[in-house]
């Protein structure tokens, strides 16, 4: 099923960008899990819009609303419910692209594949529907912090071509939130801001790179071939609108080392085997070694741009077309917590695949 994601713990989102509002179903959530709404809206508000002065000015307060699934603050082993209205659509900003395609947007695709599209805000192709997704990661993200003290940290690494230095610590989420852009570095956050008010200035927009580092992940997580954890890691961020690229560990840098010295070598520290240097990102053979999972996603620059682009309309003659509405000048600040919540909904997919597997049955051994 295209929207959904996951096979124990998984997820279907729905909804449109000016439609009445996006929700998403979880299905195979445990029971018994303690959570309210308080904590899922934490996760929505570092997501929300209007946030800060250099995300879009769209006012919305995303607030979540528990339909089914929770009773009495418990989880209850049935699918959970979740539903967020949009409250300040303006479908009159996108009238002009009823009739013409806006360049590097779904426009085209989705009238190419399916014949019809709703244009208002880019309908289903638009970001906005990344809020089920992050409603759902706020479930995920509690049961593994739970079971096995799990840690999913996102951060921008990136703007432009400017980069932060390598952060050696795992950061703190207060180290994260301290600015708009989501940079741990100061220094390097305050120049960040400036390339995207710079921009934003100009009518014009930029991506940008995200580094999300995971701790306490159990060592078995991720099935041989095609269902290994990075490739399932990759699938989820590169699911995710303006996302270009993903790698793992050392990355297209590991290209440049020889074996000798990229190999990981084992060590046993305090009776666990660990390694001593960690270039495979946490992921070996497609499976946790329970070393720290990192890995970064690339961003594209915003689509729509308050600036004159050429395009085709409907009939495929050429117009040209001025962007309007209320948009981010750069996304990545505001998909930190996506990249969070969707790194969480693989892990924990996998850690109950695991569970089920390894644990279902026990066999008598002679």
């Amino acid at each position: 099923m295209p929207n959904s994601f996951g096979h124990i713990f998984r997820i279907s989102t729905w909804g449109e960008s000016h439609g009445p509002g996006v929700g998403v179903v979880i299905d195979g959530c445990p029971p018994l899990l303690s959570i309210t709404a308080e904590e899922i809206q934490a996760e929505l508000d570092r997501r929300r819009p209007g946030q800060s002065d250099i995300t879009t000015p769209r006012k919305e307060a995303d607030v979540v609303e528990i339909l089914s699934g929770v009773y009495e603050g418990k989880t209850t082993g049935t699918p959970i419910g979740l539903f967020v209205r949009n409250t300040d659509q303006r479908s009159s900003a996108y009238s002009e692209m009823k009739q013409a395609f806006r360049p590097s947007h779904a426009d085209f695709t989705y009238q190419s594949k399916f014949g019809v599209r709703d244009p208002n805000g880019g309908g289903r192709s638009s970001a906005r529907e990344t809020i089920a997704r992050v409603a759902a990661g706020a479930f995920a993200k509690k049961v593994l912090a739970l079971a096995y003290g799990v840690e999913i940290r996102a951060f921008v690494t990136g703007i432009q071509r400017l980069r932060a230095p390598e952060i050696a610590h795992f950061p703190t989420l207060a180290e994260v939130e301290a600015t708009a852009v989501r940079c741990p570095d100061l220094a390097t956050a305050e120049k960040m801001i400036e390339i995207i008010k710079g921009v934003r200035s100009e009518g014009d927009s930029v991506g940008g790179i995200i580094q999300c580092r995971i701790r306490n992940a159990p060592v078995g997580l991720g099935e041989p071939v095609f269902d290994r954890l990075e490739a399932d890691l990759a699938k989820a961020m590169l699911s995710l609108p303006a996302t270009k690229g993903f790698e793992i560990g050392s990355g297209f840098a590991g290209t440049e080392l020889k074996g000798s010295e990229h190999n990981d070598r084992f060590e046993n520290r305090d009776g666990r085997v660990r390694t001593v240097t960690n270039h495979s990102g946490g992921v070996q053979g497609g499976i946790s070694n329970g070393e720290e999972i990192r890995f970064s996603v690339a961003f594209k620059p915003t689509a729509t741009i308050l600036q004159p682009q050429q395009t085709v309309d409907l009939s495929g003659q050429p117009t040209e077309l001025m962007g309007k509405g209320r948009h981010d000048p750069c996304v990545v600040p505001r998909a930190v917590v996506i990249v969070e919540a969707m790194a969480a909904l693989v892990l924990l997919d996998h850690a109950m695949r695991q569970a089920a597997q390894n644990r279902a049955f026990e066999f008598p051994q002679k």
